[in-house]
This record gives C-alpha cells, sequence and structure tokens, in this order.
C-alpha cells in the first residue's frame, strides 16, 4: 500500500484511482499528475516503485495544494470570513447552509437533526400529569 503525503492511497486500484483518494485531488488532476510523471493511468498502484512514488509525491507538493495545506487553508478562509462577521461567515458561525439554499425546510445536513418545539407528551407523562 504507496503511502503518498501522509495517506495510504489503495494498493490494487488503478493509479488514477488511488490518487483522488486524497483530499483535493479528484479524477482530473490526478490524470494531470500520472501524465506529468509520465505513468501509464492503467498501473496499479502496488507496482509502483519508490522512484514513482517520489516523483508523484515532489509534483504534488510543487504544483497543487492537496491535504493538510488545503485543509488549513480553508479553514483560515472561514475563520476570516466569520471574523469580519461577512454574511457568510454569520451563516458558518450559526451553523446555516451558506450558498442561498432554503432553510424553511430541506437542510438538515447543516442544521442536524429536528429539536422539536412545543409540547409533546407519550402516556408515561400524561399519567404523570393525572397523578399529581
Amino acid at each position: 500500500m504507496p503511502r503518498i503525503l501522509g495517506i495510504d492511497v489503495p494498493a490494487n486500484k488503478r493509479l488514477v484511482v488511488s490518487l483522488s483518494y486524497l483530499y483535493g485531488i479528484g479524477p482530473t488532476r490526478a490524470r494531470d499528475i500520472v501524465q506529468k510523471v509520465g505513468l501509464s493511468p492503467d498501473l496499479r498502484a502496488k507496482e509502483l516503485t519508490d522512484a514513482h512514488v517520489r516523483a508523484i509525491t515532489e509534483v504534488i507538493q510543487h504544483d497543487y495544494v492537496a491535504e493538510g495545506d488545503l485543509r488549513r487553508e480553508i479553514s483560515q478562509n472561514i475563520k476570516r470570513l466569520m471574523s469580519i462577521g461577512c454574511y457568510r461567515g454569520l451563516r458558518h458561525r450559526r451553523g446555516l447552509p451558506v450558498r442561498g439554499q432554503r432553510t424553511k425546510t430541506n437542510a438538515r445536513t447543516r442544521k442536524g437533526p429536528r429539536r422539536t418545539v412545543g409540547v409533546i407528551r407519550d402516556k408515561a407523562a400524561r399519567a404523570a400529569l393525572k397523578t399529581k
């Protein structure tokens, strides 16, 4: 199992697919990287030599922002938006959708599970109220 940028990429998959396991590297960028290194896209990740892995790592570090650097950059951008108090920053702070989606219905991914507001009484609660 080759290790690229601190991530174990799957060995049995094609190289292009394996590289897309890295954060910030999708299918198109993976194809570009393989082409720059001069390898066959049909090559399996387990067939890579140490020199190939070093070359791939070097191309990624030199030409692209990926993994830890990309995560850090994105989180700094979000913190900056929140600190200047812009609309997008406020939406991030409140945990609501940032890009104009509706929130009356849907938006459950950002808002989390529903928190019921109002009175809900089950049988046990009703019985407890009657005994008072």
